[in-house]
C-alpha cells in the first residue's frame, strides 16, 4: 500500500484545509494510506505524523487556516535538518510527500527533493498570488474579498464623515492584491512596489489627486489602497495628505487602515474551494497515478501542480486546467515575478496604469 503525506507550511491560506481533504480522499479511494505532517517542517523533522482518512477530515472543506498547522523552521534551513525530515519520512515508508504553501515552503520541498531524492508535489497556497507558473493560488480569492469587504465598509464611514482612508493590505514583494482590490473597490489609487515610484513622487501624485477630486469633483470620500511592499510608511503618506488638505482648504481628513492579518482568516470561497479540490487531485495523480518519467522528476526536482498556468510548457494530468511544472522553473519564474521581469508583473502594472486616471474620477 503506497503512503503519501500531506504537509501545510508557512503563512496560512484559506482553501489548504480544503487541498488537504480533497487529497486525503482521493489518495484513500485509491487505496492509498495518508499521514498529514504537523506543523509544517518543523514537525516533519520531530516526526510529528498522524494517520487521515475520510472521516479525519470530515467538515474541514470550509474552515479557514490549516488543522494539520504551520510553522517557520530555521532548523529546516540547514542540510541537518533536511536530512532528518528524510529521515522521518523513510522511516514512515512515505512514497511522496505533497507540500501546501508558498514560495518559501516550495523551495524547501525543491531542496527536500534534490538533496535526498524524496518525490515532492507542491500545491501553491499563498494569499500573496506571488508564484509562477499558476493563474491562482489557494487563498487568493478570499483574501481579495476579504478586502473588498472591509474597503466597502471604510467607503461608508468615510462618505459621512469627509474623510480620505488609506487602507494598507498584505502581499509582501507583490503588489497583486492591492491592484486587484483597487478595481474591487473602486479606489481612487493604489500604490504598490512594482510601480517604483519615489516617496515625493508618490506624495505630489496623492496631494494633486487630493485637490481635483475634493475641490473640482467634489468628491467625498477618498480610498487609497497600499501594498505592504511599498517602502514608504503608511504614516509618511497620511502625514503629506493631510498637509496637502490644510494647504489648499480642503477640510478633508485622513486615517489609516491596516488591515493585516484578518485577510489571512475566514472561510475559503466557491473559487478557492474548487481550486483546492482540483490541484489536489492531480497533485496525489502526480504521486501516485503518473507515468514512471513523472514521478522519477518529482523525485530529482519536485514539482508543482499549476491551474491554467500562462507559462508554456509543462506536463498534462487528467485535469486540463492543471499542469505540471518542475520547482525549479517555478522557483526560476517566481524571482523574475517579484523581480518585474516576468511578463505577468509587466501586464499588471501596465494595465493598472492605463486606469489610473479612471479610478480617480
Amino acid at each position: 500500500m503506497p503512503t503519501l503525506a500531506l504537509l501545510t507550511s508557512g503563512g496560512d491560506a484559506p482553501g489548504m484545509n480544503t487541498a488537504v481533504a480533497a487529497a486525503t480522499k482521493v489518495a484513500v479511494g485509491q487505496g492509498a494510506e495518508v499521514l498529514g505532517v504537523m506543523d509544517g517542517y518543523e514537525g516533519l523533522m520531530a516526526g510529528r505524523m498522524e494517520a487521515l482518512d475520510a472521516r479525519r477530515v470530515d467538515g474541514i472543506w470550509h474552515r479557514g487556516g490549516t488543522v494539520l498547522g504551520s510553522a517557520r523552521s530555521e532548523r529546516f534551513r540547514t542540510p541537518e535538518g533536511r536530512s532528518e525530515a528524510a529521515r522521518q519520512l523513510a522511516a514512515r515508508g512515505v512514497d511522496a510527500l505533497v507540500v501546501i504553501g508558498g514560495n518559501g515552503s516550495l523551495t524547501g520541498g525543491r531542496l527536500l527533493a534534490a538533496e535526498h531524492g524524496v518525490p515532492v508535489i507542491g500545491i501553491p497556497a499563498s494569499i500573496d498570488h506571488d508564484l509562477a507558473c499558476t493563474s491562482h493560488a489557494l487563498g487568493v480569492d478570499t483574501a481579495l474579498n476579504t478586502i473588498i469587504d472591509a474597503c466597502d465598509r471604510i467607503s461608508d464611514t468615510a462618505r459621512s464623515h469627509h474623510r480620505c482612508f488609506v487602507v494598507e493590505v498584505m502581499g509582501r514583494q507583490c503588489g497583486y492584491l492591492a491592484m486587484a482590490a483597487a478595481i474591487g473597490a473602486q479606489a481612487d489609487a493604489v500604490l504598490f512596489r512594482e510601480q517604483g515610484k519615489d516617496e515625493e513622487t508618490l506624495a505630489a501624485e496623492l496631494s494633486r489627486l487630493m485637490v481635483e477630486a475634493v475641490r473640482d469633483r467634489g468628491k467625498k470620500r477618498l480610498l487609497i489602497i497600499k501594498a505592504e511592499g511599498v517602502e514608504v510608511p503608511t504614516e509618511r503618506i497620511v502625514a503629506r495628505l493631510e498637509q496637502a488638505s490644510a494647504e489648499h482648504g480642503l477640510g478633508m481628513g485622513v486615517r489609516t487602515t491596516v488591515l493585516g492579518h484578518v485577510v489571512r482568516g475566514g472561510s475559503p470561497t466557491f473559487r478557492d474551494r474548487l481550486v483546492a479540490g482540483r490541484l489536489a487531485h492531480g497533485a496525489v495523480w502526480a504521486a501516485l497515478a503518473a507515468p514512471d518519467e513523472v514521478r522519477a522528476a518529482a523525485a530529482r526536482e519536485g514539482l508543482m501542480v499549476g491551474w491554467e498556468p500562462r507559462e508554456p510548457g509543462g506536463t498534462a494530468t487528467p485535469d486540463r486546467s492543471v499542469r505540471l511544472f518542475s520547482l525549479d522553473r517555478v522557483l526560476e519564474q517566481t524571482d523574475a515575478l517579484l523581480s518585474g521581469a516576468h511578463p505577468t508583473t509587466r501586464s499588471r502594472v501596465r494595465l493598472l496604469g492605463a486606469v489610473q486616471g479612471v479610478l480617480a474620477l
